[in-house]
């Protein structure tokens, strides 16, 4: 099916519909056929074989996935595994260029993929939409390659900076596809939903302005907090630094302690204020230290606030409460019980709570996500989900890993 084709079916919600029923025939028919397949040969390769038939044929939108070598773009084909109507049909990995992704990575040998390619060998043309998830700095220019039709989510920082000079000034290069800054979406899913539906290029929030925007937008948008004093004390597992070879996250870099980096010039700063600025409709100038952990994935954000007058812990807890009460993927947990990123390593989950300072006035508010999942690649399937007009929690139902 070409990309117009699939936009026009999508896109009229009458005709989605009536194609949700056509899957719905044709899984129906496939597992008649599985049956019938059975009862011939009742080998248990036989029946693996049949199976794998059924998915294949549901299978409809076609995923490419630029550097698919990388953490994120891993995590993106793990994800997309389970997914009934999203197939991989373009990897690319210019440095890993020919191997196959199961070389790369072995945890993903069972995935029947083609082999990853050079992004200048790739062909669009069987590609309905692509996951970017490429080198900050890289990305613009790719992007702005890349044929028009295509819906793209880039989980890189290219596209989250509305300000052009701001991201000039933040990641010492110019901007090399200004027209198309103006139109990116940030892809912050919970908070902009209904712009992410509509949008054909999503910028991918970052891991740690996940984690705080999260907590702080709700609030903030109810007045209840004051927007001055805001402090982020904020932890990252090592693969939040990238796969790249850095001296600084060698095993003995890392093991055995904790390291800050980045102190009051995170690039990450100017988005986090970005997002709470738009909350607010006021600037907002904030507090934020980033430090790196010697562990694989996991991210938490402890947040230091200021109440507004009269206002007391059980109004912050409410009002996060009511925010999220009838969201997938966020979750206020029971009052007292303290978030921990084991407990939603692996998946999608923000696992939030908010707690009483020593210091009258004052609250603490805990959030916790797994910063390849919802802090990377599960929010990226989660818009791209919305803007192919799917259930945005399609493919993202893993529950979290313990022990």
């Amino acid at each position: 099916m070409s990309s117009a084709a699939f936009s026009s079916l999508i896109f009229d919600r009458g005709c989605f519909w009536k194609d949700e029923e056509r899957f719905s025939n044709i899984r129906k028919q496939d597992a008649r056929k599985l049956r019938v397949y059975s009862s011939v040969s009742s080998s248990a390769q036989s029946l693996q074989f049949a199976e794998k038939k059924v998915q294949k044929s549901e299978k409809t939108v076609r995923i490419g996935v630029l550097g698919a070598s990388g953490y994120t773009g891993s995590e993106i084909v793990r994800l997309l595994a389970n997914h009934p109507y999203f197939g991989i049909t373009l990897m690319t990995a210019d440095r890993k260029a020919g191997q196959s992704i199961g070389s790369v990575f072995p945890h993903l040998i069972a995935q029947d993929l083609r082999d990853m390619i050079a992004i200048k060998d790739a062909n669009f043309s069987d590609v309905d939409a692509v996951f970017c998830c490429l080198p900050h700095g890289t990305t613009q220019e790719i992007i702005k390659g890349l044929p028009k039709g295509l819906k793209i989510v880039d989980l890189s920082a290219d596209f989250r900076l509305r300000d052009i000079a701001e991201y000039e000034e933040w990641y010492g290069q110019p901007h090399r596809a200004p027209e198309l800054q103006k139109e990116a979406v940030y892809g912050l899913t919970e908070i902009l939903r209904k712009d992410i539906q509509e949008a054909r290029l999503v910028a991918n929030p970052g891991c740690y302005p996940t984690s705080i925007q999260l907590p702080l937008v709700p609030l903030i948008k109810a007045n209840l907090i004051e927007l001055k004093n805001i402090i982020i004390d904020a932890k990252s597992g090592v693969s939040g630094a990238g796969r790249g070879a850095k001296e600084a996250n060698l095993y003995t870099e890392i093991a055995e302690g904790i390291h800050s980096y980045g102190i009051t010039r995170h690039r990450h700063v100017p988005e986090i204020e970005q997002g709470l600025v738009d909350a607010a409709h006021s600037k907002i100038t904030v507090s934020f230290t980033p430090h790196l952990m010697p562990m694989s994935r996991g991210m938490q954000s402890t947040i230091y606030v200021e109440m507004a007058p009269g206002v007391t812990i059980e109004d912050l807890y409410q009002q996060l409460r009511i925010s999220y009460a009838d969201e997938e993927f966020v979750k206020v947990l029971e009052k007292g019980a303290i978030p921990h990123t084991r407990n939603v390593r692996g998946s999608n989950y923000c696992f939030i709570n908010v707690f009483p300072d020593r210091i009258p006035g004052r609250a603490i508010i805990i959030s916790v996500i797994d910063n390849l999942v919802k802090g990377a690649s599960g929010q990226a399937l989660q818009n791209l989900n919305l803007m192919m007009g799917f259930p945005e929690n399609t493919g993202l139902l893993y529950q979290p890993l313990f022990p």
